[in-house]
């Protein structure tokens, strides 16, 4: 057997939080690892969630976490202004790195923690969780194959989840647009990059990024807040293949469609369901037609799914098959995560969309 790569999660609370609610039981149901240390800056919280969830080592200081010598692999789990320093710290610890999405607050960062990695010789990964979602490399796979003919135009339209009318108190950091975790990167980023992992990326893009909501309301004190990440983003243009592509995210849930991305073949379509806009967070339903046929649900094969995660939550499944890539790639070599060079490029594009918002006019982005 291969030795356990050990994980230290940096941002761990016992009840609340990503980590506890993806990361950690994601990393016990898999082989592969063990969670063998946190870390959380209010003093006691990392020493009362280790001991309740039986993991060795503990510290109230990230940097402790980085250079204990029982953590192979760093999980930068906290919010996104801090994943910089913490990232930094792990590379010139020498300690591999997976870095939830986005890597850095904004493209600039991202760049920066790239060209670092590859200086040091560091494996990155980068929790852009739509790639490891079985539905989706189904449809890939099934796209390659030639299931519904070569690919004509794609649309997809979905829900923010946040950026609404109300706002939980864990995420009302991430309405600040400053702070580089808005709607741009979660929701729509993760749905975007699945996208874009399918069919190729944009050869240019026109479009609209607005804050169309002023204010947010906080659900648990009623406090009312300013809003200023975008809940409205419209982007058209045209995918490298030839193929036009169409999506509109808007902030909040909706009592009709959260997710529906329709790919139009020339022999056929797929239409993916989902009841909120990150698909890696929610069961995602495939239909597909060929020719003249109705569309029917399409089952997902034994070789795409996991059983052994079946009774995580579905964002536990899809982040443990995410580190089940990690996994494959530090033991065998494979390239199956998401790379901090791959996740560049979708900040490149949010950049690019960014820019066609404020100028008008059409945009492209480098993919190298």
């Amino acid at each position: 057997m291969e030795k356990k790569i050990r994980v230290g999660i940096a941002g761990v609370n016992s009840d609340r939080g990503w980590a506890s609610i993806a990361h950690i039981p994601a990393l016990n149901a898999l082989p592969d690892f063990e969670v063998s240390a946190i870390s959380n800056l209010k003093e006691g919280v990392a020493e009362r969630t280790a001991k309740l969830l039986g993991i060795p080592y503990y510290f109230d200081n990230n940097a402790a976490l980085i250079e204990n010598s029982n953590v192979d692999l760093v999980a930068v789990t906290v919010r996104v202004p801090q994943h910089r320093e913490l990232v930094i710290q792990a590379i010139n610890a020498g300690k591999n790195v997976y870095c939830e999405w986005p890597l850095g607050n904004g493209l600039e960062e991202a760049e920066e923690l790239s060209i670092l990695a590859k200086k040091k010789g560091i494996f990155g990964a980068v929790g852009l969780q739509s790639r490891a979602i079985p539905a989706v490399n189904y449809i890939k796979d099934l796209i390659a194959d030639g299931y519904i003919g070569e690919v004509l135009s794609t649309s997809l339209i979905g829900s923010g989840i946040i950026f609404g009318e109300y706002t939980l108190e864990a995420y009302a950091y991430a309405v600040d647009k400053r702070n580089g975790a808005g709607m741009i990167y979660s929701s729509f980023g993760n749905a975007v990059d699945a996208l874009c992992y399918c069919l190729g990326e944009f050869s240019e893009l026109s479009a609209i990024a607005t804050n169309r909501r002023k204010t947010t309301t906080i659900v648990e004190s009623g406090e009312t807040i300013p809003m200023t990440a975008y809940d409205q983003l419209a982007v058209h243009g045209q995918l490298q293949s030839g193929a036009i592509a169409s999506i509109h995210y808007r902030g909040g849930m909706f009592k009709g469609t959260n997710f529906h991305w329709e790919i139009n073949g020339s022999r056929g379509d797929f239409v993916l369901k989902a009841d909120g806009g990150n698909p890696a967070a929610f069961p995602v339903t495939i239909l597909a037609s060929q020719g003249d046929g109705d569309l029917e649900v399409l089952s997902i094969p034994e070789q795409y799914l996991n059983h052994g995660l079946s009774s995580l939550s579905v964002p536990a499944q899809i982040v443990a098959q995410n580190y089940a890539r990690v996994a494959s790639d530090l033991h065998s070599g494979t390239h199956l995560s998401v790379t901090f060079q791959e996740a560049v490029v979708r900040h490149r594009m949010i950049d690019a969309i960014e820019r066609s918002s404020a100028s008008g006019s059409v945009q492209r982005y480098r993919i190298d």
